[in-house]
């Protein structure tokens, strides 16, 4: 039996939980993005080169990744507010010690404990949110909880730049401090008290299995991701990871309290966005990660005239959101799915197309356009994941659905870093190399199909899906 002390919506509009839900997510978002262009001067300070800091990157990215599959147990067995307003203690302590670390090693341990706060503050925030929302505004409150991960790549790292140019890299951190403190006193107030009143044990097993595939596998694709991967410890990586994944899902079928229950997976609705949304997660999560090396590297453009151009793509973001709505109870699901994944693909194929020598205004334009197409099928894809999901396994889907997306979007830096490598491959056996930026073009192409081959799923769709969330008639 589940206690719920819920805080309900305003009729037609979002709840005070939803908000405060997003600017978490987008604190705990923006701070996995913001230090890229600060690492230089980080660096210097503790008297390192730059390469070395990529570890803060990579601890954080893994320590969410062995966290997120065991939130779910954790907030039915304290309660989603207790649990929501720790994460963010947690995280708000953890970005001042980031801020006063004096060198590498010390840094590195607060980026693993902001790690745990942001592998707490996300799947269970997310969840407070799902458990009390009605059908008919899941997708305004999806909406406003997926719009930190689509906004935060894209300004993180210019915000970084600009506080590490004008301030100090540290202020990065410090900043968190004043929105910690509010967020926790807001919480406290308005984050509905959602536990799990029967007592079902850690799963031990599942954490153990869970927490090695997602290390070796987040890891691997880290490498895979380097400038000289390294092919032998990434096969030693895969491999070990792969098995513990199979091992962990072979568990989590016969154990009797698993930690991660997989009855969602049969709900057709969540299955594709499992399968083939994830596919879209890591393809869009390449994007804010190739435009900037295609500007700057591929094109000689300077660091602040690519952050102003991909800036563009936070303005298509935002613009669309109060249409997303309307789109998806007009179109339902399975169309808006189909036919703007379909423009999504081809504003990735049009970024293929940019030269140099392209007019500022018809980049401005394709990024735009690009933003508005993602920002539409990401709100899409999200919310018809739980659309169908039973009150009783949200919890799980929940945690399901939030370690496939913390997967996609590693896999996403990881498949543009192969892509530019195919692209370059690619070029030379063309003899097309000298092309200003042909290698990060291609690398477009290469994404825009993986895009593609994830819009297969949703064909599988009926015309009723998510029918019950987008109010569609059929």
């Amino acid at each position: 039996m589940r206690e719920k002390i819920a805080v309900k919506p305003r009729q037609g509009g979002l709840s005070p939980a939803a908000l405060l839900v997003a600017g978490a997510f987008f604190m705990e978002f923006i701070d996995g993005t913001v230090i890229a262009t600060a690492l230089p001067e980080m660096a210097r300070s503790f008297g390192v080169e730059a390469v070395d800091l990529n570890i803060g990157i990579s601890a954080y990215l893994i320590t969410l990744a062995v966290l997120i599959p065991a939130s779910g147990w954790i907030a039915d067995r304290f309660g989603a507010r207790r649990i929501f307003t720790l994460a963010l203690a947690i995280f708000t302590l953890a970005s001042v010690l980031c801020g006063l670390s004096g060198n590498l090693m010390t840094f590195l341990a607060m980026r693993i404990l902001q790690g745990v706060g942001g592998a707490l503050m996300v799947p269970v925030g997310r969840l407070a949110v799902l458990r009390t929302t009605p059908k008919p505004q899941l997708i305004t409150a999806i909406a406003t909880l997926t719009w930190p991960a689509l906004v935060a790549p894209i300004i993180g790292p210019p915000l970084g730049g600009f506080i590490t140019s004008y301030a100090n890299w540290r202020w990065i951190f410090f900043i968190n401090v004043p929105l910690g403190l509010l967020a926790m006193a807001l919480a406290l107030r308005i984050i509905p008290d959602i536990k799990d009143n029967t007592r079902r044990p850690f799963d031990l097993p599942g954490f153990l299995s869970t927490s090695v595939a997602m290390v070796s596998l987040v890891y691997a694709m880290e490498l895979m991701g380097a400038q000289r991967p390294q092919g032998w410890l990434i096969v030693g990586l895969l491999v070990p990871g792969a098995l513990a994944l199979l091992f962990a899902l072979r568990h989590f079928q016969r154990a009797s309290h698993p930690m991660i229950r997989l009855e969602a997976m049969r709900v057709p609705t969540f299955r594709v966005t499992m399968y083939g949304g994830s596919l879209f997660r890591a393809s869009i999560s390449a994007v804010p990660f190739l435009l900037p090396l295609m500007f700057q590297v591929g094109f000689g453009m300077n660091a602040f005239q690519a952050g102003s151009l991909v800036l563009a793509v936070f303005v298509g973001n935002l613009t669309i959101k109060p249409a997303t709505t309307p789109l998806i109870r007009w179109l339902g699901f399975k169309k808006l799915l189909l036919i703007n994944g379909a423009l999504n693909v081809l504003t990735l194929l049009a970024c293929a197309l940019l030269t140099p020598g392209t007019p500022v205004w018809a980049i401005l334009l394709v990024l735009y356009l690009g933003g508005v197409f993602r920002s539409i099928q990401f709100t899409g894809v999200s919310t018809l994941a739980f659309a169908d999901v039973p009150p009783e396994q949200m919890s799980y889907a929940n945690t399901l659905f939030s370690t496939a997306t913390q997967l996609a979007v590693g896999l996403g830096i990881s498949l543009g870093a192969i892509g530019i490598r195919v692209g370059a491959a690619v070029s030379d056996w063309l003899d097309i190399s000298a092309i200003p930026g042909i290698s990060f073009r291609l690398a477009f192409v290469v994404i825009a199909l993986i895009c593609l081959v994830g819009m297969v799923d949703t064909l599988r769709l009926t015309k009723s899906a998510g029918s019950a969330v987008s109010a569609k008639k059929t």
